[in-house]
């Protein structure tokens, strides 16, 4: 298996991650902005230091990106990191460039000072869910036998 190049994106990418979001919610039939109202975001994100996005494979054209939120918790000297997005292109797929992306976001935000990442998967998304999980995400807090549920509102 190939090293797969992981990098942090920069302002002037802004297009090509809202491009891979737009692109990721589509697969997925999700409602949402269109790609430039995506970019337009990522531009103000990408300035933010509580926000992180990391960019796979070629700066001209990104094989895939992980977008990640990191916000203050009264449980951790460190800061608590949300990732909110994982995308590789689908036709890449199963090459090992999730797994890159993955890794270098959990050594980024630990480097942040991040105590713990938190991640929410449908649970219809048996694959997202088994990728996790072989990566040491578990939906049971330890020493508890019950699963967490993430619940949500739109206001």
């Amino acid at each position: 298996m190939t090293t797969t190049e992981v990098f942090p994106a920069s302002a002037g990418q802004a297009g090509a991650v809202g491009r891979l979001l737009y692109d990721f919610n589509a697969e997925f039939q999700t409602p949402g902005p269109t790609a430039g109202e995506l970019a337009a975001r990522f531009r103000f994100l990408l300035a933010r230091d509580d926000v992180l996005v990391l960019l796979s494979g070629d700066p001209g054209a990104p094989t895939g990106f992980a977008f990640l939120t990191l916000r203050p918790t009264p449980y951790y000297d460190g800061a608590l990191a949300q990732l909110e997005e994982l995308y590789v292109r689908p036709g890449l797929r199963g090459r090992g460039i999730g797994t890159a992306l993955l890794t270098a976001a959990i050594l980024r935000v630990r480097e942040r000072g991040a105590a713990e990442v938190h991640i929410n998967v449908d649970e219809v998304d048996a694959d997202a869910r088994r990728f996790y999980e072989r990566h040491g995400f578990t939906n049971v807090q330890p020493g508890k036998d019950y699963r967490m549920l993430c619940y949500l509102r739109e206001l």
